[in-house]
C-alpha cells in the first residue's frame, strides 16, 4: 500500500508499527516524533510507549523547544528534548526518528564508521555524524545532537544509544532510518569478510556523490 497520509499520528503508527517488525527496534526502543510544516509545536510519542502498540493517545503535543504540554497524552517521552532543540535549530525538519537500532550503536561503539555502500545509502543519508554518549533525556545530550546536525546532516548515531534521523516528511525519515541500519549491517558483514580491516571496507564511488551535489542522481 502507499504511505499512510493525513493525520501524522497516523503516519508515526506506521512507523512504529513497521520498525518493530522489520527488527530496526525492539518493543519501546526510542520515540518518534512530527510536525506541520513551521509549526512551534510537534506530536511525539509519551513515555513508556511501545511503538509497536501505538494509537492516537499514545501521543503528547509539546511546544518547541521548551516541551511545554498543549494537548494529547499528559507525559511526553523523556527524550523530548532530542527532538525539540533539533527543531528549534532545523527548520526544515518535520520528522524526527529515534531507534535504538543494535548494528549502528555497536559499529560506532567499537570505534566503526558506518559506510555508504550502495546508492541508496548515499542518496538517503549522504552523511552520517555521531556524538559521544551524554545520559539519555538530558539536555546537554540534545544540545549535542542538535549541534551535531546543524549544518544539514539527517542521519546521527548517539554513542552507546540510538541513531536520530531527520527529515522533512514522516516518509522519508522512515526510509533514512532503514538505510541507516542496512548500511550499518553491510558495513558489519564487511568487516567480518575482510578480517576487520576498516580499509577495505567498500565505499560507494566518488563519481555518484558528485552527481548527488548536483542534484542529478534519481533513485
Amino acid at each position: 500500500m502507499s504511505y499512510p497520509g493525513g493525520d501524522l499520528r497516523d503516519q508515526l503508527v506506521h512507523v512504529g508499527a513497521e520498525a518493530v517488525r522489520t527488527g530496526l527496534v525492539i518493543g519501546s526502543g526510542g520515540n518518534l516524533s512530527a510536525r506541520a510544516s513551521g509549526s512551534g509545536q510537534c506530536w511525539i510519542t509519551a513515555a513508556g510507549s511501545w511503538l509497536d502498540r501505538l494509537g492516537p493517545a499514545e501521543f503528547s503535543l509539546i511546544s518547541i523547544p521548551d516541551g511545554g504540554s498543549q494537548g494529547g497524552h499528559p507525559h511526553p517521552s523523556s527524550e523530548w528534548r532530542l527532538h525539540t532543540e533539533t527543531y528549534a535549530r532545523r527548520p526544515d525538519v518535520n520528522a524526527i526518528i529515534h531507534l535504538h537500532p543494535q548494528t549502528s550503536v555497536l559499529l560506532t561503539a567499537l570505534g566503526y564508521d558506518v559506510a555508504l555502500i550502495t546508492t541508496d545509502h548515499a542518496y538517503y543519508l549522504r552523511e552520517i555524524a555521531t556524538v559521544p554518549f551524554d545520559q539519555p533525556g538530558s539536555t546537554e545530550l540534545a544540545r549535542a545532537a542538535a549541534q551535531a546536525v546543524a549544518g544539514g546532516v539527517n542521519a546521527l548515531v548517539l554513542g552507546h544509544h540510538g541513531c536520530s534521523v531527520l527529515a522533512d516528511s514522516v516518509e522519508l525519515a522512515h526510509k533514512r532510518a532503514v538505510n541507516l541500519e542496512q548500511a550499518a549491517q553491510m558495513t558489519y558483514a564487511a568487516l567480518l569478510l575482510t578480517a576487520g580491516q576498516p580499509r577495505r571496507v567498500p565505499q560507494i564511488p566518488a563519481r555518484f556523490l558528485e552527481t548527488l551535489d548536483r542534484g542529478e542522481a534519481q533513485i
